[in-house]
């Protein structure tokens, strides 16, 4: 590889990096292609690029963006990178499910909107809802008190019109 090459890698990397909420540092070690290419399908599917960098490159890239420094310390043995722009939890769902099925492709570390995070701690993250999932929650949350109070108000006038309904039944015989 030329300089130019390493020079486009690099600049890859650092617009990578810039584009994304979450960045996940993966350990392929054991994975075989088929697996791999199902791996990509699947964070694919989620918006997430998922793509393997000579470690050396990245190292050089963290340091030209000059941020994501505790991720350097991972940068050894077999690493993938996901790249999540717009679900940061997107690919710790991905790669908890991944290992919790076949047992390969550990969490080495990973930064999800500016927070570190070490691969002890994924099944955390996989777990946490999503922020639409929270803006969901939080609606029904605030809807809920709205609906009672709309079912109690048509609970009285059910109840009147039944008692209406009575009165007039009582009148005519």
């Amino acid at each position: 590889m030329n300089r130019n090459e390493k020079s486009e890698i690099i600049s890859e990397i650092k617009e990578l990096l810039e584009s994304s909420t979450a960045i996940y540092l993966t350990d392929y070690r054991g994975i075989n292609v088929e697996d791999v290419s199902e791996l990509r399908n699947q964070f694919r599917n989620e918006g997430v690029r998922y793509k393997v960098f000579k470690n050396t490159l990245v190292k050089r890239a963290l340091d030209e963006a000059g941020k994501y420094e505790k991720i350097a310390d991972h940068l050894t043995g077999m690493t993938g990178f996901a790249f999540a722009s717009t679900n940061p939890l997107a690919p710790a769902k991905i790669i908890n499910k991944y290992f919790s099925d076949k047992e390969k492709l550990s969490l080495k570390a990973c930064y999800v909107e500016g927070e570190y995070f070490d691969g002890t701690q994924l099944k955390t993250l996989a777990t946490l809802p999503s922020k639409n999932e929270l803006i969901a929650g939080i609606l029904g949350s605030i809807n809920s008190p709205i609906s009672g109070i709309a079912g109690a108000i048509n609970a009285v006038f059910r109840d009147l019109v039944s008692v209406v309904d009575q009165i007039s039944q009582r009148q005519a015989a």
